[in-house]
Order: C-alpha cells, then structure tokens, then sequence
C-alpha cells in the first residue's frame, strides 16, 4: 500500500490568507475591549430543543481492532495470536463493565463517560452500498456498484465516510446535506479546515480557526477595516445577476456569523468568566500557560464555547467537524511490552483526553445531553501486523459515540470474528489472510442513527442518505 498522508486541501488555506487579508475571518477589526464585554451566561438560555453533533475526523485510518480489544480469554487469545508484537495485553486493557470488552489503556480520558453511561463503542462499521456477505464479495468484480470505490484508498474512503454514499466523486457531505434540511440555514463550523463532510449544494463549511485568539491578521486593524468597509460596500450592491445575488447574500451571512463569533472564538482559557465551566473540565489539557497542548485539544474547546454561545452564535441546532491527523500507522504503531508506547497510543491518548474535557464541559455546563460526538476515519487497519510494526489499510472499523443522549453502557453492532480467511475477512488465498473485515454495519446505518437523534425523520433519513433504503434495519438505537 502506498504511504501518504492526508492533507487539508489547499481550498482551506486560501479562504484562510484571503480571510486574514481582508481581516474578516473572525472579525478581526474587534478590539481586545469587546472580550472584556462578552459576557454569556454559562447555563445560556439555550431553545429547549438545542442539540447539536460534533463529528470527530481520524484521519489515516484508526486501529479499531487495537482501541476496543474483547477481554474474554478464548477471544483475547486469538487476537493476541494474530497481533504479537503490537498486541494490547488483557491486564492494561481498562474494562468496559459490563461488556467483555476493554478500551485501550490511553483512553482512560473516556473512563468517566463510560462509567456515567455516555460512551457507545460500535462495531464493524463500513462503507457498504447494502449489506453484503463474503461469497457476494468473492464473487463481484472490483469495478461492480456493490463495492465501495476504490476500497483501501485514504481519498476515496475519507470521501465515502464523509459523504455517506457509494460515489467517491459525489461533492456533497452527510453533515452538509443534514444541515441544510435540519439546522434551520446553519452552514457546518468546521475547527479542523475544510472538508467535503460539511459541503452542500448551496454552502460551504463556515472554517473556524482551531486555536483560541487565532484571528488571522487582526494586528492590522485600520488597513483590515478599510477593507472591511469596502468589502460591505461591494456586497451591499444589487446585482444584475441571480448568481451574483445569492453569492453576496452568502458571503454578507458569512460575515455576519463571523462579526458574532469573533469574541467567543479569539477567547483563550481564563480569558473569560462565562467560560470559567469549560476552562476547569479542560485544565488536564492545558499547559502551564492555560494553552491547550493538543491540536483536537484546542478543537474541542473551540466547539465547546461555541455550543454554550449557541444563543449568539447559532441558534438550535448545530453540527461541527474536528479532525485528527496521524492514523496511518504502516510503522512504529505499537509496543506490546508497554503499551502506551508508539505512533498509535499516543494518537489515542491525545482523542481521549480531550473528548473526555469536552465532555466534561458539556455536563458542565447543562449540555451534556444536547452534543453527541462521534468518530469517524477512512477505514480500519489490518488484523495482521505487517515487518515494520504497523498496520496497513483495511475496510470495517470500530467507532465510539459520547454524549448524555447516548444509551450507553453496552455496546452496538456485531465485532468481527478474529478468524483470518473467516465470515468477514475478505481473504482466501494464504497470501491475502489479513484481516480486512467486511463491515456489518453501513455508514448510513451509523449516520442515520445520529441523525433521526438531531431530528431528521425517517422521510428525510432517506432522503438524506441514499444507501439507507438497502439496509432493513435503518437506526441502530445508540442515541
């Protein structure tokens, strides 16, 4: 398999320089006394129904077959037969009671959620056009329209996952879509760059900076807001064409979102009492200067002052989009010895740590059972190590789910059976014997679930998700 690695396309950077130039990005013309006067309420007088979903992007393809290990001796046996080397060893493992599972030891982060009942693992989740067994995958060609594009390509997975569909061209994203139809015109704020997960035929993610007090260029205030004023000018115009017309209504909103959400997302922690709640469930993320030590550290707690100012910033639903790069872990990805060493545990650890903050600041600050996060990523790795200690690209994954709505406590779909050239590996032959499950679960299945819990119908669940029709079972009912 090739190495590569995901990069934020080059879209997001130029939005970026040309949001710092024109200082609009977040308002950059604020000055350092409107922070002072930002005063929200922590328990914001939020609408009764506010909710909102945060997904989590893992991209590279994250080792689900290494973060949620099963625990019973006949199974934990077989894995640890396969795996060797970069096998987690049952004793580390922290126990998901109740399960006969256990979560990798650097995630000790979601410990809490688990124990309160709002972490929900799921199993062998895939892109699938419809479901589909191993004697159907033997017997189809790769070209076939049952197949996922491209299987095992980062690009074409990352798009799938992302899009909820079966065409890897396909431009636009199951959060974008949803938005448009549920969050009431609200684009999706994305703190990790852009992405085709928030795109929708009429509007592109809102991208937000990911580290607090980042405003792009507000150093030059005047020269910014001569821009700014022209800019305004320009958009205020009519237009002589519709075209012209919609694209300034939606660059006017974008500055208008941007002029409400400057303050709240240049704020550092203990920069502001109204965020006093967030700031202490983030403390075992922060350095000695209150900085957040990690990038999804500093995206979740960008998220999070945005959910509790959703009166200023959004209104009552909300979806964002945070990512983490790194998963692609062909090398170096794990010490059975002393498992939390290696590429892989130390990803895991930075996650957990900082979804286990997020959370935290959530029940904080009474939204615990308004956000649900979730993960996602290109796809799972193989079961069978490969010379360099790693992994390499596989299909079915396992993901995790965290909220006050989650039905925790147990776990959700079916974990694949540890038999290499079994039910679910796509392998025969000897040379192919690596553990590449085919997922039991679809992404549709998986978005549907998040989704129906946001307030789509079951009308708009299948209109939404096109795949979704193929599948009996629509919503998995972890949420």
């Amino acid at each position: 398999m090739s190495h590569h690695h995901h990069a934020t396309p080059a879209t997001a950077l130029t939005r970026r320089e040309w949001l710092a130039r024109s200082g609009l990005g977040l308002a950059g013309a604020l000055g350092a006394g409107t922070l002072a006067n930002l005063t929200l309420a922590t328990k914001s007088a939020h609408a009764a129904d506010y909710k909102a979903l945060v997904c989590i992007f893992l991209y590279g393809g994250n080792d689900g077959l290494n973060t949620i290990v099963p625990t019973d001796t006949a199974r934990h046996n077989q894995y640890k037969g396969v795996r060797g080397g970069i096998h987690v060893p049952v004793a580390s493992l922290l126990p998901l009671g109740g399960t006969s599972y256990g979560l990798h030891p650097a995630l000790s982060g979601l410990s809490k959620a688990w124990s309160d009942g709002q972490l929900a693992p799921v199993f062998n989740v895939g892109t699938l056009y419809k479901p589909l067994t191993k004697a159907q995958f033997r017997a189809e060609p790769a070209s076939s329209d049952l197949l996922p594009d491209n299987l095992y390509s980062h690009s074409d997975q990352q798009n799938l996952w992302q899009t909820a569909t079966a065409d890897a061209l396909t431009r636009t994203g199951w959060g974008g879509r949803a938005s448009v139809t549920l969050a009431a015109g609200n684009p999706v704020i994305s703190v990790g760059g852009n992405a085709r997960f928030g795109l929708s035929e009429t509007q592109s993610p809102l991208v937000l900076p990911e580290t607090p007090g980042d405003t792009f260029g507000a150093q030059n205030l005047a020269a910014n807001s001569a821009r700014k004023k022209a800019i305004d000018a320009l958009y205020a115009e009519a237009q002589s064409q519709d075209l012209g017309t919609a694209f300034t209504a939606a660059q006017r909103n974008a500055f208008s979102v941007s002029d409400r959400l400057g303050a709240i997302v240049a704020t550092k922690p203990g920069q502001n009492t109204a965020f006093a709640a967030i700031d202490t469930a983030f403390a075992p993320v922060l350095d000695a200067n209150k900085r957040p030590t990690t990038a999804i550290a500093r995206q979740l707690y960008q998220i999070a002052k945005l959910v509790v100012s959703n009166a200023t910033a959004t209104g009552p639903r909300q979806i964002f989009f945070a990512q983490m790069d790194g998963f692609d872990t062909h090398g170096g990805q794990a010490v059975a010895d002393t498992p939390m060493d290696g590429a892989h545990p130390r990803l895991l650890k930075a996650l957990g740590d900082a979804l286990g903050a997020f959370q935290a600041a959530m029940v904080a600050t009474g939204y615990g059972n308004a956000v649900t996060s979730f993960t996602q990523s290109d796809f799972g790795r193989t079961f069978t190590p490969n010379n360099s200690s790693g992994t390499d690209h596989a299909w079915g994954n396992q993901h995790l789910v965290v909220g006050g709505a989650v039905k925790g406590g147990t776990t959700y779909g079916t974990y694949p059976s540890l038999t290499l050239g079994g039910p679910d590996d796509v392998g025969v032959d000897s040379w192919e014997l690596q553990g590449r499950w085919i997922p039991t679960t679809s992404v549709d299945q998986y978005a549907a679930t998040l989704l129906g819990w946001f307030g789509a119908t079951d009308a708009q669940l299948l209109q939404l998700l096109p795949n979704l029709q193929n599948f009996a079972t629509k919503k998995l009912g972890f949420v």
